[in-house]
């Protein structure tokens, strides 16, 4: 039971970490390269959908890794699930200090009721979530490693 729970929570964290990378990397840029304000539409479109969805994948991540840890607890990898799952609690915190106020505002945005700052806000998201993938990417790499 415990390598099935182990399993699961490696998938959804990669997942999760897959899914954070892509927008990071992919998604939010091209949008970005859309002429004029091409991709506010977009950028509002995902932060509805995704502000739906995510909090689900990040909590039910959390909620994971807490039950990986206490389950080995003693086992040679118990430290690592453990400091993952506080890197996961770490990024829920980011999450709702500093990535879903900015994201509620987009969630609002459409192509006649963007702010004047648009660029510097979704620029500072795209900052904030830059340091968030890189934590959960840590948390997946320990979870990883925990297996090992």
């Amino acid at each position: 039971m415990q390598h099935a729970l182990a399993i699961v929570t490696v998938v959804v964290v990669g997942m999760l970490v897959g899914v954070e990378f892509a927008v990071a990397v992919f998604v939010n840029p091209i949008l970005d390269r859309l002429p004029g304000n091409g991709g506010v539409a977009a950028r509002s479109d995902g932060a509805r959908v995704l502000g739906r969805v995510m909090p689900f994948w990040y909590i039910g991540s959390v909620v994971l890794g807490a039950v990986r840890a206490v389950q080995p607890w003693g086992d040679a990898g118990a430290g690592l699930v453990a400091t993952a799952t506080g890197l996961l609690v770490l990024s829920v915190l980011m999450s709702i200090a500093l990535l879903v106020p900015i994201n509620s505002r987009v969630a609002r945005w459409t192509q006649d009721g963007v702010p004047a700052d648009w660029k510097q806000q979704v620029g500072r998201w795209d900052r904030f979530h830059y340091v968030r993938v890189g934590v959960i990417v840590a948390a997946f790499v320990l979870l990883v490693t925990a297996m090992a």
